[in-house]
């Protein structure tokens, strides 16, 4: 197979009565989304809610209690616009990824906050792709980053995952390092673990991509699932590395979803030019007094990540009850293997959306034969163990 290439060239659509004009770019791009909702989907179904939400990778176990409390506290004080510096959480960030986040040297200079992981490759994005500039991404890969990419028509090259000695697929970094080289690539991304599939490159493979990368390419390496991934294979890449951004969130592990808490670690000059793009009033105060409550409760986060081990290994049980294949994870999540094809997957996923269970199932083939569950509470797997064999059922018959 070879690498795929997606261009913006169709003809914008001409403005309605005189009507101002886009930027040529974004009338050219069809109107997206890179994830629909569950509150969009309950909608679309008269408004019943689900009574499983397994979807979203969202941690269903909850916050830190100290982190809700904090963020209770600061209701009170939510009349106030957030600390535009993020002083105190960067502070509280450099001084606990000098303990075990893998990243020597760190310093307050070397952390950025912003909206999540999403906002972060937006302003990444912003600074650093002319049009037409050369992108490189795994296909079927998180698909809010070829959102930004299109945003500024760049120029998309897309690699396709490759199968393992297990059958399972996985981003194929020889590849994509390759085609970065001979694209001259601006930005190279690659999540670790990996998103939709949950496995992940052992600490060595990355670092060795790392170490060749090419001049002028700027590494963009998603650590969204870093709390699950078993502590000896989190990359050591010094905080000041040139060629480096990596980035991590309080929305999976910590909980915090909601509050919309992001961090980009990368060399201080590069950082220091998010000060140009970023919304400086765009982080809201209790989410900021909530991630730094969180950070300090690492004894919660230890137990979280435990409870999310427990629940893989439940979702991977009822998933083999059912005839179909659970994939190893190093996520929050499990990718489950349907068996056949994704239009197979997609009847298995549309009769658990059915059986009010919100799941969600990777768009691009061959990944599209599987399905993504979330883990999550006991209460939400009974509603999936009760559910996933009459779907699965159904599909084989329809």
């Amino acid at each position: 197979m070879t690498a795929r290439t997606t261009s913006l060239n169709a003809t914008p659509a001409a403005p309605p009565n005189g009507a101002p004009r886009l930027r040529d770019v974004i009338a050219a791009i069809p109107v997206t989304v890179p994830f629909v909702g569950p509150e969009t989907l309950a909608r679309a179904r008269g408004g019943r809610p689900f009574r499983a939400r397994l979807g979203a990778n969202e941690n269903g176990f909850g916050a830190s209690p100290r982190a809700i409390a904090a963020m209770a506290d600061a209701a009170a004080s939510a009349w106030r616009y957030a600390d535009p510096t993020s002083f105190e959480l960067i502070a509280a960030l450099a001084a606990h990824l000098n303990v075990g986040g893998r990243c020597p040297g760190v310093s307050p200079d070397n952390i950025v906050i912003g909206e999540g992981i999403d906002g972060l490759l937006g302003l990444v994005t912003h600074l650093m792709v002319d049009p037409g500039a050369a992108v490189v991404t795994s296909d079927g890969a998180y698909p809010t980053f070829n959102f930004h990419i299109a945003n500024h028509g760049g120029r998309l090259i897309k690699v396709p995952y490759r199968a393992n000695a297990h059958g399972h697929e996985h981003e194929d970094l020889g590849r994509l390092l390759d085609t970065a080289k001979a694209e001259r690539a601006t930005l190279l991304y690659v999540a670790n673990p990996d998103n939709p599939m949950g496995g992940f490159w052992p600490r060595a493979d990355i670092e060795a991509l790392v170490a060749d990368l090419p001049p002028g390419t700027l590494f963009l390496l998603d650590e969204a699932y870093i709390d699950t991934l078993p502590p000896e294979e989190i990359p050591v890449i010094p905080a000041d590395h040139p060629q480096v951004v990596r980035f991590r969130t309080f929305s999976k592990a910590y909980g915090l979803a909601g509050a919309r808490i992001g961090y980009a670690i990368g060399p201080q000059n590069l950082i220091a030019e998010f000060e140009k793009v970023r919304n400086h009033y765009g982080i809201n105060h209790m989410g900021q007094i909530g991630a730094m409550a969180a950070l300090a409760d690492q004894e919660y986060l230890c137990q979280v990540v435990g409870l999310i081990e427990r629940s893989k290994a439940r979702i991977a049980d009822i998933a083999r009850a059912s005839g179909l294949r659970p994939l190893p994870s190093a996520t929050a999540f499990v990718a489950v293997d349907c068996g056949r094809d994704g239009a197979f997957a997609a009847r298995v996923l549309a009769g658990l959306l059915e059986r009010d269970v919100f799941a969600r199932k990777p768009a691009v083939a061959p990944l599209d034969r599987c399905i993504r569950i979330s883990a999550g509470p006991d209460a939400d797997l009974d509603v999936l163990a009760d559910a996933i064999p009459s779907a699965v059922a159904a599909a084989n018959v329809a």
